[in-house]
């Protein structure tokens, strides 16, 4: 089970990168891209079929990613996460949060394994939205229903 100090350890590092943001300005992970960036994170974008994401260079693997990044979020599909996070470990990142609102979200059994295996933190589907402060009311919303029915991260 997911901690709030995990959630916060993630929150607190300023470089990461946004694996799977979308080249459409209306996808939900450039509306994540940007609130990050808006709150002075410097994310770097990563998706091998798209060039840039609102001015910023777009990487196509975590390994290309100069200088490094201190985690990434992973907003892919669980059959690309266990690649990315194989990635991730040899590209010397040791955390990860793969996001998740509804369904399975970026979380993939088998790639929460390969993390928890190799030492790495991971945050195994929460939406970021949720943890940050001063979110807007339907992520504060959400929040206070897991609290309520007892899944919020403790």
């Amino acid at each position: 089970m997911t901690t709030l100090t995990q959630i916060q350890d993630f929150l607190g590092r300023k470089r990461l990168a946004l694996v799977g943001v979308s080249r459409d300005p209306k996808d939900f992970t450039r509306a994540l891209f940007g609130e990050l960036s808006r709150r002075e994170y410097d994310v770097v974008p990563v998706n091998p079929e798209v060039i840039e994401v609102d001015g910023r260079r777009c990487y196509a693997h975590v390994a290309d990613i100069d200088p490094p990044v201190e985690g990434a979020l992973l907003m892919t599909r669980p059959a690309v996460t266990e690649q990315v996070v194989r990635e991730c470990q040899a590209a010397g990142i040791h955390r990860i949060w793969m996001y998740r609102a509804a369904g399975a979200g970026a979380v993939s059994p088998g790639a929460v394994e390969f993390c928890e295996a190799n030492g790495m933190a991971v945050v195994p589907g929460e939406c970021p939205f949720m943890f940050l402060p001063e979110t807007p009311w339907f992520h504060r919303l959400h929040g206070f229903c897991r609290k309520l029915v007892g899944t919020y991260p403790r």
